[in-house]
């Protein structure tokens, strides 16, 4: 059957798939566009584009009874608190934890993920001063085991703006990221990586460096050294998909824990520590578990001040910090 929806005045100016995705929550929004590319959700009958922005007078219509939209599982709940880095009211920064991902999984809806877990912060909280609920609006992303700054735009005009920024490069980036090898990189010196990546032909979901891949630049500097490690600073000015990942191991030092780019899924003590002695029956709790990769700050275009530069910074998660202090310890720098 065939479902009429009418936009309301609050949500004249979205993007169709913005509006869908409130519609059908618990759909990825790759579902939704995909439906408005064959024509099963459209506008007045008339096929449009997934961005098409919604106008007065509007009317949607959706097939309610695709079986793509039937049966849709709400996400389990993330119990942790997020905590929240910057707010005005254009923007909500927080900082994103490791292992939540940034939109619903496409295999498996079921999974948390940041939007559903912004949906009780952003019910306390006004979009614009307009006294109403904001509901959260991604203008970028970060992997799912990669923790740090993450902003979300509160209205579509700052979804707009903020959007705007990221693609013509006006946003500033800096990760910080553990690799492993000592990078030979002098104190005070940077390394500009100038690599393309693509699609690996040879494993799905992984990219790779090749010549005819997109442009991909990404700076590199020392923040800390340990022996056998490194603690880089990395800022990229494209935003090209594991970009971090695929230039520091195409340039022989992937990060200490990466599963698809490094060589192992956690980092322990006892390959840190020589003469560790493990106890009888004890199984070893990792320094960590996920990507030593964390988005340590971000500089935006001020949406409050025009001119200005909003800078948000992330401090390190525990298990990171713990990591870092410990190759302080046992992987002192050489001399």
């Amino acid at each position: 059957m065939i479902q009429p929806y009418t936009v309301p005045p609050d949500q004249i100016g979205m993007e169709l798939d913005e509006f869908l995705s409130r519609l059908y929550p618990g759909v990825h929004k790759r579902v939704l566009r995909q439906l408005v590319r064959e024509g099963r959700a459209n506008v007045g009958g008339q096929a449009v584009h997934p961005a098409y922005r919604l106008r007065e007078n509007d009317v949607v219509l959706v097939d309610d009874e695709d079986e793509e939209l039937v049966g849709t599982v709400e996400p389990e709940p993330w119990n942790e608190p997020i905590e929240v880095l910057h707010e005005d009211a254009h923007v909500l920064a927080i900082l994103k934890p490791s292992g939540l991902a940034v939109e619903p999984d496409r295999w498996d809806d079921s999974r948390p993920n940041l939007i559903a877990a912004l949906q009780a912060v952003s019910d306390e909280r006004e979009a614009g001063g307009t006294g109403e609920p904001f509901r959260p609006r991604l203008v970028h992303r970060l992997d799912r085991d990669t923790s740090g700054v993450m902003v979300v735009a509160k209205t579509v005009e700052a979804e707009r703006e903020l959007g705007a920024a990221f693609e013509e490069g006006r946003v500033s980036k800096r990760y910080l990221a553990l690799v492993e090898g000592e990078h030979p990189l002098a104190d005070g010196e940077s390394e500009e990586i100038v690599l393309a990546i693509a699609a690996d032909p040879r494993r799905t979901g992984q990219m790779c460096a090749r010549k005819d891949g997109k442009q991909a630049i990404t700076v590199v500097r020392v923040a800390q050294r340990f022996r056998g490690y490194t603690l880089v600073e990395c800022e990229p000015r494209t935003g090209r998909t594991h970009q971090i990942r695929v230039h520091m191991a195409a340039k022989g030092f992937p990060l200490a824990v990466d599963p698809l780019y490094g060589r192992r899924k956690e980092l322990l003590l006892s390959e840190l520590k020589s003469g560790y002695r493990k106890k009888p029956g004890q199984v070893e709790t990792p320094l960590i578990a996920r990507l030593t990769l964390h988005a340590a700050q971000l500089e935006i275009p001020s949406l409050v001040e025009a001119g200005q530069v909003v800078r948000i910074e992330a401090p390190l998660p525990p298990d990171f910090a713990r990591t870092l202090k410990q190759l302080s310890k046992v992987r002192p720098p050489r001399r």
